[in-house]
């Protein structure tokens, strides 16, 4: 059982050891004076929020002075770069107007004004800071790019849009080395996201306490099968149904779907309201999110509490849902798609699939077979314990430092 009342470092010590700590520390102390700037474009939902709701206290308590802004902006940008977030992972159908390119381009201007980059270390997430840096004439700090997305087949004119400002960075983080073109090797640098495991959404919840949780919203009468995601096409949701349709043929269940509505996701509503439609009147699928009360720490007990996780994506930088629930020792059924192969082992700790009637047998075999869905569940803890708890995202961060300073 995690303590989650501990300082950070002290509770983590409890899980990975006071050797690794120690290194930790003598790594962290060679940048104790140095400022470490993070700029994303906004502070709720998503993985990159949260990711950094964690990663600053840590670092801070590593005695780093790490901060972290967000950039404002009109809401007509988010749906440009929502835009651009579906062009990067590969819708080819996407056109992008005159008009939308200067908006793009000029919002970069605005938030290099907003934010003010004087820090020793900046880290730009995602494509839509991603040309702020054509701005920064001094360039004292080190610059670095961290996408998050999936961009190994990019529609061409998005990419065109961003590939300019790449090699005006000094670093290049990407989940898998495989989502980058190869002219950017050079500088390319490949760290997994990570999950923080005392945070609400993470933090260990006695079973009886979750089963009350979520009882708040659904029965507990079935089985359970879940997907945690953003309302997303890349997601799948409507895939998600198809399976539940499957394997409702053959036993009795209850789906439940489960997302956050982010600020800069403006199609998430859209699609929230397509999921419902497809769902229909099927009284055995729940379809939740943060407007219903859903929140992190609901996530949690109801990651606990399903028999079967999916993450049915069609593309995938990572995957953090999979990660929590794998984190939880639930059995996950996901997409044989990007980052989530870098969490799955096929057959070992989980199931990859590649369509619908694939996911609907394994969901079958793990509801048959709850021994060795109890083992895949122990086996894929492990995994992320290993590799992708945030203290390790942050030892990464602290090694490239070291590389490009």
């Amino acid at each position: 059982m995690e303590d989650n009342n501990k300082p950070i470092l002290e509770a983590y010590q409890s899980l990975v050891g006071k050797d690794q700590i120690t290194a930790l520390l003598k790594k962290a102390k060679k940048f104790e004076n140095n400022r470490i700037l993070h700029v994303n474009s906004t502070k709720f939902g998503g993985g990159v929020a949260e990711i950094l709701t964690n990663m600053i206290p840590l670092m801070e308590e590593l005695n780093l002075n790490a901060e972290w802004k967000i950039f404002t902006a009109p809401d007509s940008f988010f749906k440009i770069s929502k835009k651009m977030h579906n062009a990067l992972q590969g819708n080819m159908e996407i056109q992008f107007s005159d008009d939308e390119v200067s908006a793009y381009l000029s919002q970069a201007k605005s938030t290099y004004e907003q934010i003010q980059p004087k820090e020793d270390f900046i880290i730009i997430h995602d494509p839509q800071p991603c040309p702020i840096i054509k701005f920064e004439e001094r360039k004292e700090g080190k610059w670095i790019w961290r996408c998050h997305i999936d961009t190994s087949n990019p529609n061409p004119q998005a990419w065109d849009l961003i590939s300019d400002y790449l090699p005006l960075y000094d670093a290049l983080i990407f989940t898998k080395k495989e989502y980058a073109k190869k002219e950017l090797e050079n500088r390319l640098h490949q760290i997994p996201p990570s999950i923080h495991p005392f945070s609400d959404k993470n933090k260990y919840l006695e079973d009886e306490e979750a089963k009350k949780i979520v009882e708040k919203f659904v029965p507990l009468d079935l089985p359970l099968i879940t997907q945690v995601s953003r309302f997303d096409p890349w997601k799948d949701p409507l895939g998600v149904i198809d399976v539940y349709k499957k394997v409702k043929e053959k036993v009795p269940i209850r789906l439940c779907l489960i997302g956050s509505l982010a600020h800069d996701d403006p199609e998430g509503v859209e699609w929230l309201e397509k999921v419902k439609n497809y769902a229909g009147d099927d009284p055995n699928i729940n379809v939740l999110s943060n407007l219903d009360g859903v929140a992190d720490l609901e996530v949690n007990a109801f990651q606990r509490v399903s028999d079967v996780i999916l993450q049915k994506s069609i593309r995938e930088g990572f995957g953090l849902t999979v990660t929590e629930a794998m984190w939880k020792g639930t059995p996950v059924i996901g997409g044989n798609v990007g980052g989530i192969k870098l969490q799955i082992e096929n057959g070992v700790n989980g199931f990859l699939i590649n369509e619908v009637d694939e996911a609907a047998e394994k969901v079958l075999f793990i509801l048959k077979n709850p021994e060795i869905a109890k083992k895949m569940g122990i086996k894929g803890r492990e995994k992320i314990k290993n590799e992708f708890l945030l203290i390790k995202h942050v030892e990464n961060y602290l090694d490239l430092f070291s590389v490009i300073s």
